[in-house]
């Protein structure tokens, strides 16, 4: 009987230049269709009304999702190591603030008898 084979582990050699710049966003839109995903991060300031696009990338639907992993893995060690990132409360949705006052009937209350 053979063994089970060692995964074989491979090493990348990265190279990030000296001059590459960082690209600051305070904004994303995530899209897609059936072969990619798209992830458009922009720059919101204060005051102008219009937000522009710095960066677009495109990945496969299985390279977005690997990338979803790595960002959880990476902000539970954040978290691990910095404490809880705290997320600002989310405005009401129009829905919410158009039906936030009905109410449905209470279900301990016994239906009036005609």
């Amino acid at each position: 009987m053979t063994e089970p084979s060692q995964p074989v582990v491979r090493r990348l050699n990265l190279e990030i230049p000296a001059d590459l710049p960082a690209t600051y966003a305070n904004f994303a839109i995530i899209t897609h269709s059936p072969w990619e995903v798209f992830l458009d991060f922009a720059q919101i300031l204060p005051n102008v009304p219009k937000a522009r696009v710095r960066v677009r990338l495109v990945l496969t639907p299985t390279n977005a999702k690997m990338l979803l992993n790595a960002l959880r893995e990476n902000l539970d060690r954040y978290e691990t190591q910095y404490g809880e990132i705290e997320l600002p409360p989310r405005p009401q949705s129009l829905a919410d603030q158009l039906f936030s006052t009905i109410r449905p009937p209470d279900d301990d209350q016994e239906p009036e008898d005609e």
